[in-house]
């Protein structure tokens, strides 16, 4: 039997820091994504509403994202889900279709051009407009083909950031930002989540709030999210992702 030389063992050792290093070094790949094009006062094209009304609006002279609640209290889904869902999913729409019925007072849009996120970054504006019930806005990640989900989202009614999972028909709570932050409505602000395997981080205005380990590491599409009756703007949605 052949002996590895020291120089052999030695390159061994290294192979898998060399393999994590490159890893980190991994070049990102930036889909930033818009309604610019769209029409207002129509549904959006680059993001696909699966829950709540979802449209383009202008504000200032810019085309925005805006889900409006009041409009949609009632816990359903968006117009033509099936259709979505088949054009999302494919031939396992039916199961999809199903978990989000169960999901209906939590409003979400999937956005296109991202497929599978795994590793790296998204980051959006928010500004909360109304909500007697809710005034919240979110990101959603690690949509699965069966309708499980994760969102980082902030409520002003809790002043807060929270991570919750999706699952099988139940919303769980996982972890509540270190502090709760007061942010006023018709402002706009920033939010942001970073994944690296299992390790979560979430942002609001660049302060670190959340971070936490995942049971299992990220896989899936990802989104827009909000709440009940809450009226959110949404801009400058932009995924950093691994390639």
């Amino acid at each position: 039997m052949a002996t590895l030389t020291q120089k052999e063992l030695n390159l061994k050792r290294f192979i898998p820091i060399l393999l994590v290093l490159g890893a980190l070094a991994a070049p990102m790949k930036t889909v930033h994504i818009d309604v610019t094009g769209d029409k207002a006062g129509a549904e959006p094209t680059h993001f696909v509403p699966v829950v709540g009304n979802w449209v383009v609006t202008q504000v200032s002279g810019k085309n925005i994202l805006v889900v409006d609640g009041r409009q949609w209290k009632r816990g359903q889904p968006a117009g033509g889900l099936a259709d979505k869902a088949r054009a999302i999913y494919g031939a396992r729409h039916e199961e999809f279709i199903d978990n989000v019925k169960a999901f209906a007072y939590f409003p979400y849009a999937v956005a296109q051009g991202v497929d599978n996120f795994q590793n790296g970054d998204i980051s959006m504006r928010f500004l909360l407009l109304e909500g007697a019930l809710d005034q919240c806005a979110g990101i959603l990640f690690n949509l699965k083909s069966n309708g499980d989900y994760l969102t980082v989202r902030f409520n002003a009614k809790e002043d807060n950031l929270v991570l919750w999972t999706f699952k099988q028909g139940k919303r769980s709570f996982v972890k509540k930002g270190s502090e709760n932050v007061p942010l006023n409505m018709k402002q706009w602000y920033t939010m942001k989540i970073a994944v690296q395997g299992t390790s979560l981080k979430g942002f609001l205005n660049d302060k670190l709030l959340i971070e936490y380990t995942l049971p299992e590491a990220v896989t899936g599409k990802v989104g827009v999210w909000s709440k009940t009756d809450s009226v959110s703007y949404f801009d400058d949605y932009t995924v950093n992702a691994a390639n």
